[in-house]
């Protein structure tokens, strides 16, 4: 059924009576990111998971090199072969910047819960579309992926999945036609997962886009740099996106004290950045035009169970041997739950130290986690199907990331 009320899962309280601006009120002045702070508090009172601090230094050099020896810049977003990019120059005008941003913001809204019961056996939920939108050779598409192949395939057979006036509507988009967009490739036994909890969201971003912000992401930006008068960053889109979708707020009480993780407001941010990332550093970024630009350093990384993974193989992060013994038999952790909480917390300030290095050797203090999370999730994603590996620092053995079933990663 159609609902515009919040999504949650049971142990995640949404909060859509007193939201952000009473904790955060804004400011024209700099206003730390929440999550940190949150973050910190989380680490703290967990005492669980501890960061590394001498790995911390070694990845953040091995980090650098290979972003300089690879040119891994916030361009690389354009050559991932499944993304679809808009025209430049940036034309708001333009059909396909339109579709570009609505493509960027449904596959935000449901950028989560990709893990598989079935992760080292046959059958685990894939769908099979091209390996580009410029190559016909089709492949089974698993994890993440799996959700951007869904909706390039649907696009491709005529389906507008992303346009929210359509997807909104349950008498031009029913549950069935939504369910068929997923449909699972022959050879997969599992369906994806979390599909109400997605069809859902689904429902409620649309419908807030189309009856507040003229049917498309590109009006929700138009509204925001009213709001700000083209003078907001980064951290104030992301606010800006909490505030307007409940299915965006991120956040619970912890021990007493309401704590923010925004994985997927700031993720949403994060791609918007880049896919519109101009070619040339002179020029301003049209989402963010003001004199200070989008301050993307003021994002922290995005807090899923990737991350994670990799933080510990790089040594940064050091678990305690009773995490590592319920990572290995595959044991799921409530949101909520202590594990669970440590390990997003540890994450963001993790990454947060590495920056930090990073910007110690640089001297540039532009050095973002928002990079840094790009970088580990493809070098991540590498070294599991055997296209990348890590030399030159010392490395854990990679155990499974943490199995946690949320609409928030």
């Amino acid at each position: 059924m159609f609902t515009k009320t919040p999504v949650a899962t049971s142990s995640s309280p949404v909060f859509d009576e007193k939201h952000l601006e009473e904790f955060f009120p804004p400011s024209p002045a700099h206003v730390a990111n929440p999550v940190i702070s949150s973050a910190e508090f989380v680490l703290e009172q967990t005492n669980f998971i501890k960061i590394n601090h001498d790995a911390v230094q070694k990845a953040a050099e091995y980090i650098l090199r290979r972003l300089s020896s690879e040119s891994y810049t916030p361009r690389t977003w354009r050559t991932h072969p499944l993304h679809i990019c808009s025209p430049e120059p940036y034309d708001p005008n333009h059909t396909d910047t339109v579709t570009c941003l609505n493509w960027i913001f449904l596959i935000s809204s449901l950028n989560f819960s990709f893990w598989s019961e079935r992760e080292d056996q046959p059958g685990r939920y894939g769908v099979e579309w091209r390996t580009s939108w410029h190559n016909e050779t089709r492949k089974v598409h698993t994890g993440y992926w799996s959700l951007v192949a869904a909706l390039n395939r649907a696009l491709e057979e005529g389906i507008p999945i992303t346009d929210p006036k359509f997807y909104s509507s349950e008498t031009q988009c029913p549950d069935s036609l939504i369910a068929h967009v997923f449909r699972a490739a022959p050879e997969s036994a599992e369906p994806l997962p979390l599909l109400n909890e997605r069809l859902t969201i689904m429902r409620e971003v649309g419908a807030i886009l189309c009856n507040d912000f003229g049917g498309s992401y590109l009006g929700l930006l138009e509204a925001f740099q009213t709001k700000y008068e083209n003078q907001g960053t980064a951290l104030d889109l992301a606010r800006f996106v909490t505030d307007s979708f409940p299915s965006y707020r991120d956040e619970r009480l912890f021990n007493g004290r309401q704590v923010f993780f925004w994985k997927r407001p700031q993720i949403l941010v994060a791609e918007t950045w880049a896919a519109f990332y101009p070619e040339s550093p002179n020029t301003p970024h049209p989402i963010f035009p003001g004199p200070s630009g989008p301050r993307i350093s003021d994002l922290t990384m995005f807090a899923d169970y990737r991350i994670p993974q990799i933080l510990h193989h790089l040594c940064i992060l050091t678990y305690p041997a009773s995490l590592i013994r319920k990572l290995r038999r595959g044991r799921r952790f409530e949101p909520g739950s202590r594990e669970e909480m440590s390990l997003r917390a540890a994450s963001i300030i993790a990454v947060e130290h590495v920056r930090n290095k990073m910007i110690t050797i640089t001297s540039n203090r532009e050095v973002s986690s928002v990079l840094i999370d790009f970088y580990l999730w493809d070098l991540a994603k590498k070294l599991e199907v055997g296209e990348d590996h890590i030399d030159g620092v010392q490395t854990n053995d990679i155990v499974p990331a943490h199995r946690t079933r949320s609409i928030w990663y």
